[in-house]
């Protein structure tokens, strides 16, 4: 069965941009007849989703487009925003050891980027190199969608 990609809208607040926003997604149809969507992307800026989660969106005829609704079915994957506060800094090698940590990354521009850490990476790995970044004032970094599991990660020594 050929996987059928659709641009989905979703709006919510948010925390980065300190505002109501609007952004759009690719999800792929799992049923469209119940209007579940595989989201197959990292969200920017903080809808309260993850990459890989199923979610339900219908057609909106204020929107003019499927529409996000809800979560149906969660990934177990999380979301991380990251802003750069150096100008100078090599992108490779900082993009490369996120990587290595069993992560994903969407670049956004040369300062701001989100990280997609899958539901069977251990968090505290991934937690420990962002922390060490921010230490040495490279990043800032934010977790606006943490599952469950990567909580748990944290909390376990």
């Amino acid at each position: 069965m050929e996987e059928q990609y659709q641009q989905i809208l979703v709006r919510y607040h948010s925390d980065v941009l300190e505002k109501e926003s609007v952004e759009m997604f690719w999800g792929i149809a799992i049923d469209k007849a119940k209007g579940l969507y595989q989201v197959d992307n990292i969200p920017y800026y903080g809808p309260e989703f993850s990459c890989d989660d199923i979610v339900f969106a219908e057609q909106d005829e204020t929107e003019n487009h499927l529409t996000y609704r809800y979560v149906a079915k969660p990934s177990g994957n999380s979301t991380v925003q990251v802003i750069v506060q150096k100008d100078k800094y090599n992108r490779d090698d900082l993009y490369n050891e996120i990587l290595l940590a069993g992560t994903e990354i969407e670049v956004v521009d040369d300062y701001y980027f989100v990280i997609n850490v899958l539901s069977k990476t251990d968090y505290r790995k991934v937690y420990a190199i962002l922390s060490a970044l921010e230490d040495e004032e490279l990043i800032n970094f934010a977790e606006p969608l943490l599952s469950p599991k990567h909580s748990a990660d944290l909390r376990t020594k």
